[in-house]
């Protein structure tokens, strides 16, 4: 288990707006849905210099055991159809304490996921494996993070891994 610094746990926790709190602390169980997006299925085979060799059946089962530390409970989403991932979001208004979401490439592109994070009223953190800022120009611009608590990225699977851990903060 990672040890984090007090600053970085202050700066994850001051990230949610009032809504978001209330939201968190009226869960009896902190049960978080990890959504992937497209191409995600594909990674350890999906240029692994850029991804790395790591598949997401192998990343989930990572998450799964830093959750049962944590006391997290994860359901895992992996879609590459737009409206499979809005739906998924949906669902955590209702049945979550929030999401960690992966959207890859539609993150520069969905307005309609965007809407989906803004109307489920919970907290989402947007992660991804590789840098988008430091990637082609298309990708440097991210329609999600302004819905999203936070971003994470260019970490590989640790980005995950520390958007469960701002989560467990909050239990």
């Amino acid at each position: 288990m990672c040890d984090y610094s007090p600053a970085l746990k202050a700066f994850f926790f001051d990230s949610l707006s009032q809504s978001q709190m209330d939201n968190l602390t009226i869960m009896s169980e902190k049960r978080i849905m990890v959504i992937n997006g497209p191409n995600l299925n594909l990674l350890g085979f999906r240029e692994p210099g850029l991804y790395g060799s790591q598949t997401l059946d192998e990343i989930n089962a990572d998450l799964t055991q830093k959750a049962t530390q944590w006391g997290l409970g994860l359901e895992f989403v992996q879609s590459n159809c737009e409206g499979k991932i809005i739906e998924s979001l949906h669902r955590v208004r209702t049945e979550f304490a929030g999401a960690i979401l992966n959207a890859g490439g539609y993150t520069h592109t969905s307005v309609a996921i965007r809407d989906a994070i803004l109307a489920i009223e919970k907290p989402v953190i947007e992660v991804h494996l590789t840098n988008p800022a430091a990637r082609d120009s298309f990708r440097r611009h991210s329609l999600l993070a302004g819905a999203a608590v936070g971003s994470i990225a260019g970490l590989g699977a640790a980005s995950y891994e520390l958007a469960l851990y701002w989560f467990s903060l909050k239990a």
